[in-house]
This record gives structure tokens, sequence and C-alpha cells, in this order.
């Protein structure tokens, strides 16, 4: 269908949809392209497929755990793999269809589905046919890099999308990448009964993170069996038979790896290097993302980039944020900014991380003074209730401003207690508003009002 719309979405991820609701709201003729799975990677290939595995995953290792809850079982636990990834594909299938379902019956809305390229700035090519705007949005989200590591073209490897398709159970799956997506693969395939390697070339696992959080992260993976290789300076891969030699030559231990199967875990590249994004004069940085302003806009006027695909963000909320963004500067007397987001994200290990604003490195590094407030989840009544005492609490906190700084929990429920210090962040509220607070007894929360009047400055 060639013509012009008041509006041209690029892409059907975390972050067109919404707008498109929005904009066809405010009278707006859209039409929206997408080129595979409606609802993007969180949908498809990220949260929703990865966070069902991981409950299948908790699932079975609480099985395991049975005894220490006085629970007795008549056998060994099994895993059928066949059954996990049904329920994960139920799940994120039916995400995937309501976002389209929802798209195509949306009034004003045109659904086109195939590869977009721009013309010009202001039309692109679908299928052979051109549609022309003044105003182009592009949520062209991002893939699992592959690095040029020796022999990586010589062996079949995994990725974050393709490890999604087995429904076998590995033998010995070794995992390049010791970051966040690499390691919930790792302790989820070692909970379904696999060997697991954990490959990272880093000092320490998740080495953005605190020392003291790497090492905890590393203390639990470790606790349930799985190996890890840090400082592998020299990773390389050779087929040996039906297995993948992988060559880690780290200061200690073997220098090799044997597996059966290996996922690369090793970060991510934006979709841009096929939009023809030159025909539009579209700048990117030198990894492909496109440059934008504090409010999205690109260096063309009239053309926006939301989502994994500017940089600016790598996770479902940041995206869903840039619509939020782009609608308020669009359609009120709002100027929302990116630079107004507070740094927020979740490692979803068992038990999770989760983290918002500084670390405290990065908070020696800002010349602060600052006050640090700790507690092992040992101390926590709700976590030893559970049987799950692994992780600890820490607060960073501005001791001029008594403004809260930062903040990691690693622990039970972390990824949700992190959210009281994050609304209290984003109020501007001193930290004595939610030291102050009553919290409800057992939780995890109620310990953050604890640890905040208990400060000590950071040595």
């Amino acid at each position: 269908m060639s013509g012009r719309f008041d509006a041209i979405i690029i892409g059907a991820g975390q972050a067109g949809p919404p707008l498109a609701g929005r904009l066809t709201a405010a009278g707006m003729n859209v039409a929206i392209v997408e080129r595979k799975l409606f609802g993007g990677t969180c949908v498809n290939t990220g949260c929703t497929p990865t966070k069902t595995l991981i409950a299948n995953a908790h699932a079975a290792h609480l099985a395991r755990r049975a005894a220490d809850y006085g629970v007795t079982l008549g056998g060994a636990v099994g895993v059928d793999m066949k059954a996990v990834k049904a329920r994960k594909d139920a799940i994120s299938g039916n995400s995937r269809r309501s976002v389209e379902n929802w798209l195509r019956g949306m009034k004003g809305c045109t659904v086109l589905q195939g590869h977009a390229r721009f013309v010009s700035a202001n039309e692109i090519s679908v299928n052979g046919e051109t549609l022309v705007s003044e105003r182009i949005f592009i949520n062209v989200g991002g893939r699992a890099a592959v690095p040029d590591m020796p022999g990586v073209d010589k062996v079949h490897y995994l990725t974050n999308s393709t490890i999604l398709d087995l429904d076998i159970l590995p033998r010995h799956l070794v995992v390049v990448g010791g970051s966040y997506v690499g390691l919930e693969f790792a302790q989820m395939y070692r909970r379904f009964g696999s060997e697991v390697t954990v490959v990272e070339k880093a000092s320490r696992l998740v080495h953005r993170e605190d020392p003291d959080v790497s090492e905890a992260i590393r203390g639990i993976l470790e606790n349930e069996g799985i190996t890890v290789r840090c400082n592998a300076e020299c990773i390389s891969f050779s087929p040996h038979g039906e297995d993948i030699v992988v060559g880690v030559k780290c200061v200690e231990g073997e220098p090799e790896a044997l597996g059966s199967h290996v996922l690369l875990a090793v970060g991510r590249r934006p979709n841009t290097d096929d939009l023809g994004l030159e025909n539009a004069g579209v700048a990117t940085d030198k990894r492909g993302y496109i440059t934008v302003d504090d409010q999205l806009s690109t260096s063309v006027p009239g053309i926006w980039a939301l989502g994994d695909c500017n940089g600016k963000g790598a996770f479902t909320h940041t995206a869903y944020n840039d619509f939020e963004i782009v609608a308020a500067n669009l359609f009120g007397d709002d100027p929302r900014r990116v630079s107004d987001r507070i740094t927020a994200y979740a490692l979803y290990t068992d038990p999770p991380l989760g983290r918002v604003g500084m670390t405290e490195a990065e908070a020696r590094k800002s010349g602060r003074s600052v006050l640090v407030g700790s507690r092992p989840m040992t101390r926590v009544n709700r976590a030893v209730e559970k049987g799950e005492t692994q992780g600890f609490m820490k607060v960073l906190v501005d001791a001029d401003s008594n403004e809260i700084l930062g903040a990691s929990i690693l622990g039970t429920g972390g990824d949700e207690a992190v959210h009281c210090i994050l609304d209290i962040m984003y109020a501007k509220a001193p930290y004595t508003t939610i030291q102050r607070a009553v919290h409800i007894h057992p939780t995890v929360s109620e310990l953050i009002p604890t640890i905040l009047g208990e400060l000590n400055p950071l040595e």
C-alpha cells in the first residue's frame, strides 16, 4: 500500500505499538512496519521467554530442595525439556499475538509486514511500495553480537535467541560471557540438569557491578555447581567430534573447556545496518547506534529513534519510557528527557539483583562525601523464613544532601524491594523519608529503613 501517512513507525517492539496507540488517538493516520515478530525482543527472545524458563528452572531447583522444607518426594526430580519449551512458547506466543491483534484492530493504524528501508528523509520502501511521512519513528531493537573470535566460524554456537529453540538438555553448556544474559542462562540450564561452565574475559563476573556484588553472584553460582572461568584472555573455538573445545587459557585452571553446546552471550548490536539510514542522512555512532538528543530526535528533523537501537538503554522499561518521552514532547507541554531517567535494572539470577542509581565505584568517583549501609540477607527475617538467605543489601547516600545515590539488593525479592528506593530517588526526597516509614513485617523491604538508620562513612 503506497501512500502518505501522518506518521510511520518502523518496528513493533516495546515503544512502537504504544506510540501507534497515542498517535492514532490524536487522530493521525499511522503505518507501522514489522519485518518479523510483533512485540520485539522482550516478548520473543528476551524478558517473556527467559523469565518463563527461569520460573521453570526455579521449580526444579525447589523440588530438589524439598527435604529442606520437610517435604518428601517419591523419587528423583526430572525435567521434561519439551514440556519446558512448550510452556515458554505458549506464554511468549500469547504475548506476541496480543500485540499484533491490538495493532491490527487499532483504528487509523495500517499494519505492514516486511523489511523497511529509507529512500530519503521522509520516504521508506516496504515490499516494493513507497510510504511517505514527515514523521518517522525508528524502533528496530537489537540482536546478539558475534565477535570475530578465533574459530567461531568453525563451530555451531547458540545465541540468546537460538537457545530458545532447544527442546533437549545440553550435556555440558559452555557460556561465553559472564554478564547479565549469560548468567541467567547458566543458572537456568544448571537447574535443568546440564553441566555448565561460564567463561568471562574480565577478571570478575558482571564487572560493571561492585566487586562485592560480583563475588557474591559468583559464590551463588558456584554453590550450584557451575564452573566459573574468569580472566579468559584467549577465547577460541574448535570442533572435537560432536563436541566443541573452547580455549580459555586463564591464569589458573585447565586451558580448555569441552562442551556439547556453546552459548555466545558477549553483547548486543543494533538492527540498524540494513535500514538505509545513509539515504536519510541519519547519523549513527561507531557501533551502529542511532545518535539522538535528550528527547530522542535524530540528526534529521522529523525522525526519532526509540528503544535499543539508540543506545540509551537496553531494557523493556527504557524502551517504553522512550515512547513516553516522545509522546509527551509531541502532544503536551511536558518536555520530558532521557537524562531525567535514573538507572534501574535487574539481573534475574536466583536470588535476583535489583540495581538503582550509582554503584559504590561511581559514588567514589563522583567526589561526594558518601555514607553506606548494608545488611546480609541472613539478617532478613523474610529471607530466613523462606530458606533463601544468599546475598545482601547495600544503600549509598550523599552525606551532605541526604540524597540516596544508589542501591544494590542481591537477595530474594531484591528486584521488587529496590523500587521503594527508586521511588524516593525520583521524588528527590531525603533518605530520612523512607527511614521513618513503617513497612510491613515480614518483608525484605522492611529492612531498608533499618539499613538507612545504620549508615557509616564509605571508607
